[in-house]
Formats: C-alpha cells, sequence, structure tokens
C-alpha cells in the first residue's frame, strides 16, 4: 500500500474485480489501510469463491500453516485437504477450505515489536539493501501477532548490496527461503538477504558497503522480484528503519 492508495485504486491498476480482490485478502479492512501494507492479488489461475474452497497458488516462502493464517482457515484443515505436502513448490496449488480457524485478533500486547535493546554506534546510516524497491512489508508482527521481517519488492530484476561492511558467514540455500547471504557485522550485528536466485559471494568473504551480495529472484506467481531482509543484534530482531538511511 502507498499513501493514497484504496482497494479499488488497486483493484483497477492490477484489473482485478474488486470483489475478487476483497475476498483474496479476508484479514484486510478497507476502511484501515496503512501504508506499506502487503496485499495479496490473485492470478488468472486462483480461485477466491464466494462458498467452497479457495485454490492458491504457492508464493515464495509460504507454509501450510502461513497459507492458512491469510485465509483465516484452520490449519488442520489445510493440511487435510492438501495430502499434508513434505514440501511445497512455489507455483503449487492450494486448496483452503473456508472457515475460522487463523482470524481471531491479537491481543495488543503480543502485537508489540520484540525490545533488541540499546543498539551500537555502529548501526545507524546504512545503506539499503536495493537501489530501487517499494516496501511490500514493513517490519513487525501481523494481525495474528507473528513477527514477520521486511520485504522489499521490486517490477525489474535487481541486485542486493551488502548494507555494511561485513563478512560472509552464509552463503547457500535454505528450504522455502531460496537463496540465501547472511552477513556480520561489527558490535554483533547481522544482516540476512533472502530469496536470491543467483549468488555472488562465498562464505569467508569481506565486503563493504554496495558490494553485490545475490541476484533476486523473480516470484512468478506475484510476477515480480522480492527480497526478504533481516536485521539481528545479539541474535535479536532488529526494525531495519532504525539502522537504515
Amino acid at each position: 500500500m502507498q499513501r493514497g492508495d484504496t482497494l479499488g485504486q488497486i483493484a483497477n491498476r492490477a484489473n482485478i474485480p474488486l470483489l475478487r480482490l476483497q475476498r483474496f485478502n479476508p484479514g484486510v479492512d478497507a476502511r484501515h489501510l496503512a501504508v506499506g501494507q502487503r496485499l495479496m492479488l490473485p492470478s488468472q489461475r486462483e480461485r477466491a469463491p464466494g462458498s467452497g474452497p479457495y485454490r492458491y497458488a504457492v508464493r515464495r516462502g509460504d507454509t501450510l500453516y502461513s497459507i492458512a493464517r491469510h485465509f483465516g482457515a484452520d490449519p488442520k484443515q489445510v493440511v487435510a485437504a492438501n495430502g499434508n505436502p513434505a514440501s511445497l513448490n512455489i507455483g503449487q496449488m492450494i486448496d483452503v477450505p473456508r472457515g475460522r480457524g487463523g482470524s481471531a485478533s491479537t491481543p495488543a500486547a503480543s502485537r508489540s515489536l520484540p525490545d533488541p535493546g540499546p543498539l551500537p554506534s555502529s548501526a545507524k546510516g546504512w545503506r539499503w539493501p536495493l537501489a530501487r524497491y517499494s516496501i511490500a512489508r514493513q517490519f513487525g508482527r501481523d494481525s495474528h501477532g507473528t513477527l514477520q521481517p521486511m520485504m522489499l519488492s521490486t517490477t525489474q530484476p535487481e541486485r542486493a548490496i551488502a548494507t555494511e561492511r561485513g563478512s560472509v558467514r552464509f552463503a547457500n540455500s535454505m528450504r522455502q527461503l531460496g537463496q540465501v547471504v547472511i552477513l556480520h557485522h561489527d558490535d554483533n550485528m547481522q544482516s540476512v538477504y533472502a530469496f536470491c536466485q543467483t549468488l555472488l559471494v562465498s562464505e569467508g568473504e569481506s565486503v563493504e558497503p554496495g558490494t553485490p551480495l545475490c541476484d533476486i529472484a523473480q516470484d512468478q506467481a506475484a510476477n515480480n522480484y522480492h527480497l526478504l531482509f533481516d536485521l539481528r543484534h545479539g541474535g535479536k530482531p532488529v526494525d531495519p528503519a532504525r539502522v537504515l538511511r
């Protein structure tokens, strides 16, 4: 969501009927939209009916539990409807029975952000990991109280860069996160770059601010590119807005 957006405007830009957009985002209240809020845009293959199960194409980073939460379904019913697959593949079609399993509101206390404590003086003025981007999802808790890292999005191929000087501690694949780069920085800071397509660095390598780390992968279901970006201090999650300039 950008400033001034309405569901109707988004539906028109995406050439999606407004009712279909609303049905595909049952947890979104059109009267209380927020800048940076993320909406799910249904593809032609997907189904958001007034009754009966949803038909959903798996997106990068999905689990059966996260899919169930999005649609307010019972996770057990989603698992039963799909035979509890050992792994999910991007683009795989999932049946999501309609229900009330995941739509309950979360107490305000559980939605509060974690406090990583005071950050070191070195943790400020870091670069953004993409040159061109929009914020598809802000760091914070979703409507179900689950803490979500920041997600950046772009319509064109992009190359993720190091936000600060550091060393590559991990450069390999992770289940449901694609190729991942993890950097360690001074003062026990750590940055994570996930949903990469092609890695450009190796473990043990030293990097400077702006060093290319990876080419980010395209999300075929959403027809754009995503980078999941996470910051941590001493292992505790940190809001990137506190560190990036």
